[in-house]
């Protein structure tokens, strides 16, 4: 059955006083079963509750109050009238059992939402339920003390129960209440504190603060700070969108609140609207210079849109005002890093860690740039301090790798290696660069069984294919290489380096046209490939076309004569052979001293 809801704003009397005054001149005349409806916020039903008695001394009244979520009402009230004399029973905290049920909206309900009845609150639903028991088995007046989101749920959700209702009354909250209340709110937490509220504490408290704001005692100099502090509190639970309409309804009534200007701004910083986020920063510093936070915030923001010069000058004004602020230096450096200017960012880093020397994340960044430099040796110390710090960093482990891998220590980068698989067993990168550092070491077999593994975590890396090919190509297994060199091929179909070690494979296995194939792909992708045009003439010289190969091989002399001739001299055995079948010792000697010459080599 659905209310009338004519009926519910009849039920709503003008004036607050005069609600009360209805509803105690309804429970004094009500014997028996009866619903009562009372809307106001739970320092106001504490006060009722108070008053209650003193106002019907006549009634039995007992009190029943909930801190958490409950099922079924019905079972909680019988034991709790069990051997008392009841006729008046209040009930109050109702609402923990809907605060899960709230949207994003936080207590924006919607005629819309409430139709959806997959999602109706299991209170709720037992008392349309058991509304008839509730009525046979209890003679007693039930005063549900809500607050107004909670009225509109049974409204909506239990509207068979709610019909019973013999009233709804609306009680105002004195002033000195809202007062209490407002001055609690504004001094019980933080942003940090907010973080440790669950899902429907952090619902609790911002239905709290709204019923405050619209409460027509709120003094209009406080509500700034509630919106600020409704802002907050939203943005611990991440809905950033309705973070910013409350930050914007405090700068209606108090436009300088710096803080709001900043705290908006980190909003939209989290919304990726970054150029909003710096006009919101630049009002919270028109107000306040020297806010180093905010210049901080704003070359976060500078550097999401590649604004990096102005990011670091920003981050510069930040360190005028606070020297000592290692997450600046920190910040900048990895800023400095962006633009090129790798030893001031060593230097940013090195401000930060004399501030805060363990700091290891720092150590680990500070190794890669001066990785980046070359400075492998320095680049190790300063991976092996991250680790005095956090022994379990797997990315530093295998960075750290990569340096003794550089320096030409190998078995030591492979030890490095297994610490970082041991702490990310799935860290494909470091299966990747221990491959790599096995197949340095001639321990080849083990290295293809590396990259089987950092394929097996992502398959999806054409380099790892490529550098499988190269390994199996070491144990003479060029079907498989070939196999290896496809896939990485489907990934990256423009890998030129790819199409020419393919050839070289082919032509292992005696598939020349493919071989060429391959090689002409590769020219496709990029025209000026050496080896490509060297291999291609090779190729085309074993298929009997000698004009067309010597030309190719000319191609690839004129681009890199260097490598022709380390080519010649590594295979000039196999080379001569070649073109002796094909054409007689005679025209050998004519050829190869043509060749000579073209690659500028008298003979």
């Amino acid at each position: 059955m659905n209310p009338n809801l004519s009926d519910w704003d009849d039920d709503l009397p003008p004036e607050p006083e005069e609600a009360y005054q209805d509803l105690l001149r309804a429970l004094k005349r009500k014997s028996g079963f009866g619903l009562f409806f009372v809307q106001c916020t739970p320092g106001e039903a504490d006060n009722f509750i108070v008053k209650l008695p003193q106002e019907i001394p006549q009634k039995k009244i007992e009190v029943l109050r909930f801190v958490e979520s409950i099922d079924n009402l019905y079972e909680r009230v019988v034991e709790f009238v069990k051997d008392k004399q009841v006729d008046i029973l209040l009930i109050k905290g109702l609402e923990y059992s809907l605060y899960k049920y709230e949207k994003r909206s936080f207590g924006e309900i919607t005629e819309g939402q409430f139709s959806n009845l997959t999602s109706v609150p299991h209170i709720l639903n037992h008392l349309n339920q058991q509304r008839e028991r509730f009525r046979d088995d209890f003679p007693v007046s039930f005063v549900f003390l809500l607050r107004s989101f909670s009225i509109n749920y049974f409204i909506h959700r239990a509207p068979d129960f709610f019909d019973w209702r013999s009233g709804v009354f609306e009680l105002s909250t004195a002033p000195e209440v809202v007062e209490q209340e407002s001055n609690r709110l504004l001094l019980e937490g933080d942003y940090e504190e907010y973080l440790k509220l669950s899902p429907e504490q952090k619902i609790e408290k911002v239905i709290e603060i709204q019923d405050l704001l619209s409460e027509k005692h709120q003094p209009e100099n406080q509500k700034p700070s509630l919106l600020f502090k409704l802002g907050n509190l939203l943005f611990a639970a991440k809905e950033y969108e309705e973070v910013i309409a409350s930050y914007d309804q405090a700068l209606k009534f108090k436009l300088d609140y710096h803080e709001v200007w900043n705290n908006r701004g980190i909003s939209l910083f989290y919304l990726g609207r970054n150029e909003e986020a710096i006009l919101s920063y630049d009002q919270a510093l028109k107000i306040k210079p020297d806010y180093h936070e905010v210049w901080h915030n704003r070359g976060n923001a500078l550097l999401e849109v590649g604004r990096n010069e102005e990011a670091i000058a920003s981050y510069d004004q930040a360190l005028k005002i606070k020297p000592d602020y290692h997450e600046v230096w920190y910040i900048r450096g990895n800023a400095l890093l962006e633009v090129g200017r790798n030893e001031e960012a060593i230097a940013s880093y090195d401000q930060a860690l004399k501030i805060k020397p363990d700091y290891h994340e720092i150590w680990y960044i500070r190794g890669n740039a001066l990785g980046t430099l070359g400075h492998n040796e320095e680049a190790l110390a300063s991976y092996d301090q991250a680790l005095k710090i956090k022994p379990d960093y797997h990315e530093i482990w295998n960075n750290r790798g990569n340096a003794l891998g550089t320096l030409g220590h190998n078995e030591e980068a492979l030890a490095s290696y297994d610490q970082a698989l041991k702490f990310q067993p799935d860290l494909h990168e470091a299966w990747n660069n221990r491959a790599y550092t096995l197949n340095e070491l001639g321990r080849n077999e083990e290295a293809l069984a590396s990259y089987d593994q950092a394929l097996k975590f992502q398959p999806d890396l054409h380099k790892t294919w490529y550098n499988r090919g190269n390994a199996l190509g070491d144990l003479g297994r060029f079907e498989e290489v070939i196999a290896s060199f496809d896939q990485a091929l489907k990934i990256k179909p423009d890998y030129y380096q790819a199409w020419v070690l393919r050839g070289i494979a082919l032509l292992e296995v005696g598939r020349n046209e493919e071989a060429l194939a391959s090689y002409d792909q590769a020219l496709k992708i990029k025209p000026d490939y050496h080896q490509a045009w060297y291999y291609r003439g090779i190729i085309l010289t074993k298929l009997g076309h000698s004009k067309e190969g010597f030309a190719s091989i000319n191609k690839a002399a004129k681009i890199n004569p260097d490598f022709v001739i380390e080519q010649f001299q590594s295979q000039k055995k196999q080379v001569i052979s070649s073109m002796l079948q094909k054409f007689g010792w005679e025209k050998l000697t004519q050829v190869w001293i043509g060749l000579l010459k073209m690659i500028g080599i008298r003979p």
